[in-house]
């Protein structure tokens, strides 16, 4: 059997595994913050009515992270991968506070946010994508750490993703984008 298509090698550019899975950049100082908003812990967000925590991905290929919700507050983190996925802990009007999978973020505004749902591959070592969601399964190609797919559906143990014209089931614990007892159909 041939080896299976590496699924992030041959990626679009925006596939590719970056050197941190973070994907972003600490961007220069600005002006002094303000007070933020609070965190909602867990619920319902006072703007949307969605879930909070819940997860969104990049719509552009940059974001900036400010350290409260308005375009006069300083920039904390610049995020640099389109689709990333991002959690969102709170809002306040247009913004959204996000976090990534290192715990970096902060205030972005919701037009550079997408309801898409992605995941970012974790780990140190390439992940096979399955045919079907179970480990004895045929690998129908081989996700590198930091490799980013649309998230198709989600049950159990196992993420059904589609990226870089592959499409298959990965374990849940090998990526981030999806909370532990979600569903996604």
């Amino acid at each position: 059997m041939a080896e299976p298509y590496r699924w992030a090698a041959r990626a679009v550019a925006g596939l590719a595994a970056l050197a941190s899975l973070a994907a972003a950049a600490p961007a220069e100082e600005a002006a002094a913050p303000a007070a933020a908003p609070q965190a909602v812990a867990s619920g319902v967000g006072p703007v949307t009515h969605l879930p909070l925590p819940r997860f969104v991905s990049m719509r552009g290929e940059t974001a900036n992270a400010r350290r409260g919700p308005s375009l006069d507050q300083r920039v904390d983190w610049e995020f640099r991968h389109r689709g990333m996925p991002l959690e969102v802990t709170a809002e306040y009007g247009n913004w959204r506070r996000v976090r990534d999978v290192d715990g970096k973020g902060g205030w972005v505004h919701h037009a550079l946010l997408s309801g898409t749902r992605t995941a970012l591959v974790i780990g140190a070592d390439r992940v096979a994508l399955r045919d079907r969601p179970e480990e004895a399964a045929r690998i129908v190609a081989l996700a590198d750490p930091g490799a980013i797919g649309r998230i198709d559906a989600c049950a159990g143990a196992w993420c059904e993703i589609s990226a870089a014209g592959s499409e298959g089931w990965l374990p849940r614990a090998a990526i981030w984008g999806v909370s532990p007892d979600e569903t996604i159909d």
